[in-house]
């Protein structure tokens, strides 16, 4: 059964990868091409997963056909073929062998450390990439004219919630393909069928919520805060279930509440596409204070100084 995701995030998201690889030429989805590759979690080495440790792979031989340095060559002239021997040169002169006492000239001074408090952190690997190769998860792909929709083998209502949502909510910072596509898709649909189901597996969705937000990601935080805004949704009760866990998943809004580009008065397209982090963010705290009860502010003011009530106000 396929059922239509009213939020579109992941519709959004594959819409940005056509746009990034087709219409501004830039080839990101070959791993070897992306920015981020270094950060992306190892994809199988085969279609049955990884090979054995005690195996060797076999070496590519490479090519012979350059000379090295001192190894004679064949050159053709006038009288005939003629052996020659390309040399090496020697190092001469003392520069950098000795040292001097740098008499009326300043040291180098060390570079400042950085701390690196917004770099990107590596991604995980996800239970959510392992448990879909292994074909245990009741998904597939329905390819359509219009796009891509999900469809349940099971109807989601009959699922295990404490087994499935966590691992769907594992595989949301995976930024590759279908798993991006299915993990995000399928989240929605769980959340919206879930009802008061939801609410007892909230102790096992904050790991996987705090493990993504922690790779401080941008694309991978934008698409947790939308996830966690449906989550809130999902049911009156898991607001207030989420007060006792802010101080796992709000020391990331701290960092990046004011994190906004200054544009001028260019035209930013990230709000439209509900891709601007602080403004995300703003909204996710808000959602949070509004739902989460009598004690949401001051359990967010004490996480974030800075944020100001959006009920007072």
């Amino acid at each position: 059964m396929s059922i239509p995701n009213n939020a579109g995030t992941a519709s959004s998201l594959l819409l940005e990868e056509y746009v990034r690889t087709h219409i501004a030429k830039n080839p990101t989805l070959d791993r070897s091409g992306r920015p981020d590759a270094a950060y992306l979690p190892p994809s199988a080495e085969s279609p049955f997963g990884s090979f054995p440790s005690n195996y060797t792979k076999p070496v590519k031989k490479k090519n012979n056909s350059t000379t090295s340095p001192g190894s004679p060559t064949l050159e053709l002239n006038g009288s005939g073929l003629r052996s020659t021997k390309t040399s090496t040169l020697k190092k001469t002169g003392t520069g950098g062998a000795t040292s001097s006492l740098m008499i009326g000239k300043q040291a180098p001074q060390p570079a400042k450390p950085v701390a690196g408090a917004f770099e990107r952190r590596s991604i995980p690997p996800t239970q959510f990439r392992r448990f879909y190769d292994r074909g245990d998860l009741p998904i597939s792909i329905e390819h359509k004219g219009t796009g891509n929709e999900i469809h349940w083998k099971v109807d989601p209502e009959k699922l295990d919630y404490h087994h499935y949502l966590p691992i769907f909510f594992d595989g949301l910072r995976e930024k590759e393909e279908p798993y991006r596509f299915l993990a995000v898709e399928g989240s929605f649909n769980l959340l919206e069928r879930g009802g008061g189901r939801i609410i007892n597996c909230i102790p096992q969705l904050i790991i996987p919520i705090k493990t993504a937000l922690n790779t401080r990601d941008p694309e991978v935080i934008c698409t947790m805060l939308k996830v966690i805004q449906q989550l809130v949704s999902s049911n009156n009760k898991v607001g207030e279930a989420l007060v006792p866990y802010y101080r796992q998943i709000l020391p990331v809004f701290n960092l990046f509440k004011d994190k906004n580009s200054n544009t001028g008065d260019n035209i930013e397209y990230e709000q439209r596409k509900r891709l601007n982090m602080g403004d995300l963010i703003e909204e996710t705290l808000q959602i949070l204070e509004q739902e989460g009860g009598e004690d949401a502010f001051i359990n967010i003011k004490y996480m974030i100084p800075t944020y100001e009530s959006a009920v007072l106000n």
